[in-house]
């Protein structure tokens, strides 16, 4: 499923769910010869792996990472890297009470909508078990990023907000909390929730700096789209602003704009966020994402069961009280992979040198793109004729297709490309979807 693929210039597979035997991620076009730094991926991981601390759930895993393939003496052979996590802390048992009812804040109920079946241990798929192929992604991609820095901490949990920032405090503490004025009634606040069997969500805060002005694009690849989409892909994430964000609703253009006193980025405020049109400023590029308490929790909850019928479900197992603090690195991950795609892309804009591999490796990705359009549009071809077949309407339609190539050779035209090319193309591709139909 294309779902479960990272699809970008650093691209990804990645498997596996709560209760399967492993989780993983595999790895293609990847160069050989490149010294795999396996060890800054486990180190990563366990950042990550729960049971470390008193809020988070107590699920005892390892999270040791096993490579399969792609390796050899420590380096990359140039063939797909399959990488593992083994489950091994599993308890069955504990979920039985909702193998036929659905979880109130999960995935359960739309997951059993659309896929017609509920692996109720532990999410499936939707668990945040998967996020381990995230954060080994974004450990492979952190040498091409130096020097950018990405620094993420907590504004809030729960009602508990920070009122200072402080690095060195914020490096101490397990929750990575800034503020040590407010770092007591922080822990008195988690303590009670957690005591109630109930769970607590935050904001939080991201500050990136050294990013090369440049990257992104004004259209569909904007930096931050491709931040938000990231970013909102992690499980429990619901919502984003940058820089001033909403509260740039409440300005003038006067009071919202950024003067602009130099070419370079200077200390001046940064109300975009350092992302203006979509494309990075050269100023440090901020963010705040609001996280949702766990939907994991221990207080009776009105539900139904497959059949519709009205239960009370109060869950029983091993939780996260907060979301907040384990999502930070796959946050970082995630960020990472989309800087790493952004920093390659302006490469090839700039028509920086480049070695035949990297050249290759990039046309090798465009090919691949072709290919997954193809079968999107196999599948649509399908879909048409079955419609053909239901009406009595004929396959071919000399008009129609005459039509469909006029169009891409007037398209191709104002691209620069070559319409014989185009003519043949499709005139293959359109003879192949007669067949299939």
């Amino acid at each position: 499923m294309k779902g479960n693929h990272w699809d970008k210039f650093c691209g990804f597979t990645a498997f596996g769910e709560s209760y399967s035997p492993a989780v993983g991620i595999v790895i293609e076009d990847i160069k050989p010869g490149i010294v795999f730094p396996l060890e800054e991926i486990q180190q990563e991981l366990d950042r990550r792996r729960p049971g470390k601390g008193i809020y988070t759930s107590p699920r005892q895993e390892k999270d040791q990472i096993v490579v399969l393939s792609g390796l050899f003496e420590g380096k990359t052979t140039g063939m797909p890297i399959c990488m593992l996590v083994y489950n091994q802390d599993l308890r069955v048992e504990d979920y039985e009470v909702i193998r036929d009812v659905f979880r109130p804040g999960h995935a359960d109920l739309t997951w059993y909508k659309k896929f017609k079946i509920y692996d109720y241990r532990g999410g499936g798929r939707a668990s945040g078990r998967e996020t381990i192929a995230r954060v080994a992604a974004g450990a492979l991609v952190k040498k091409i990023l130096e020097p950018v820095n990405i620094l993420i901490y907590p504004l809030s949990l729960g009602e508990t907000r920070s009122k200072s920032f402080d690095l060195d405090f914020l490096k101490s503490n397990d929750l990575s909390w800034p503020c040590s004025q407010t770092y007591d009634q922080l822990i008195k606040d988690m303590d009670r929730v957690k005591r109630n069997g109930d769970s607590v969500g935050g904001i939080v805060q991201v500050v990136i700096t050294n990013v090369p002005e440049g990257l992104g694009d004004p259209v569909f690849e904007k930096l931050d789209a491709n931040l938000a989409k990231a970013i909102i892909s992690i499980g429990g994430v619901k919502g984003i602003e940058f820089g001033a964000g909403f509260q740039l609703g409440t300005l003038t253009g006067s009071e919202a704009n950024d003067p602009i006193l130099s070419l370079t980025a200077s200390q001046e405020p940064d109300r975009s966020g350092g992302i203006n049109g979509g494309i990075s400023s050269g100023y440090p590029v901020t963010f705040r994402f609001v996280v949702k308490p766990t939907p994991s929790i221990s207080v009776p909850q009105l539900s139904v069961d497959k059949k519709g019928n009205p239960q009370i479900l109060a869950l029983k197992g091993r939780f996260d009280c907060c979301l907040v603090t384990r999502i930070i690195p796959v946050t970082e991950a995630m960020i990472r992979l989309v800087l790493a795609d952004a920093l390659s892309y302006q490469k090839l804009i700039e028509s920086r040198s480049f070695d035949l591999d990297t050249l290759r490796e990039a046309i090798d990705k465009v090919d691949e793109d072709i290919l997954l359009a193809l079968v999107r549009r196999k599948k649509i071809v399908e879909k048409i004729a079955q419609y053909k077949r239901e009406k009595g309407l004929q396959v071919y339609q000399k008009d129609r297709e005459t039509e469909i190539i006029a169009s891409l050779l007037q398209k191709g035209e104002l691209l620069g490309l070559d319409p014989e090319l185009i003519k043949e193309l499709w005139q293959k591709i359109i003879e192949n979807s007669r067949k299939n139909q």
